[in-house]
């Protein structure tokens, strides 16, 4: 039995989301944890998704256990240790949260375009773009920003292949379907299902 998706996000009630803006048409399920990000219309989050401090685009397709800003310790300090900057956890009333160090970590916010696919179970690291219509392979860790319109994998991601020719990617960029509305797009479902890109761009760009 399909799910009926509207204007209204909808978000399990296992999943837990915290001072994030969630656009129409979305899906955010079971056990995913959303803090401080923006979802654009018609993304979804499959399950256990951990997101932070990230904007994603219209369109996105986001598999199950993908972690998105995966944050960092200190390397540089004597210890590893998150009691140096979370004190306020150990030394109540004494010691006090980092604030600076709060503050370098969401002074880099991830970045994800429009139409895009992040496989099972990838790592997106701080301070990432993604461009539109990129691929990001199952299991990749991506350390490097993305270009639009190419697929990535692989422990750190790297190039595999293009999506599209360079001037089709433009082409899309150009028409940005993913700004139509929801009448226009069921207009143009048997098309989206039947045609290829550039056969696509051919009849409605």
């Amino acid at each position: 039995m399909s799910k009926q998706l509207s204007e209204t996000p909808h978000i399990h009630e296992t999943a837990k989301v915290e001072a994030s803006t969630i656009g129409r048409y979305t899906e955010i399920a079971e056990f995913c944890r959303i803090r401080e990000c923006e979802i654009g219309d018609y993304s979804y989050v499959m399950e256990h998704g951990h997101l932070w401090n990230v904007t994603i685009g219209k369109f996105s397709n986001i598999a199950a256990f993908v972690r998105i800003n995966a944050t960092n310790h200190p390397v540089e300090r004597a210890t590893l240790h998150h009691f140096t900057y979370r004190a306020g956890d150990y030394w109540p009333g004494d010691a006090e949260h980092e604030t600076d160090f709060f503050a370098a970590r969401r002074a880099r916010p991830v970045t994800i375009g429009h139409d895009t696919w992040i496989g099972h179970g990838a790592t997106i690291l701080p301070g990432i773009t993604i461009g539109n219509g990129a691929v990001i392979g199952t299991g990749a860790v991506v350390s490097k920003d993305v270009a639009p319109y190419t697929i990535v994998g692989g422990v750190p991601a790297k190039l595999i292949r293009a999506r599209f020719a360079a001037e089709t990617g433009d082409a899309m960029d150009r028409l940005a379907w993913w700004d139509w509305d929801h009448a226009r797009l069921r207009t143009a479902l048997d098309d989206f299902r039947a045609l290829s890109a550039e056969e696509f761009l051919s009849r409605y760009a």
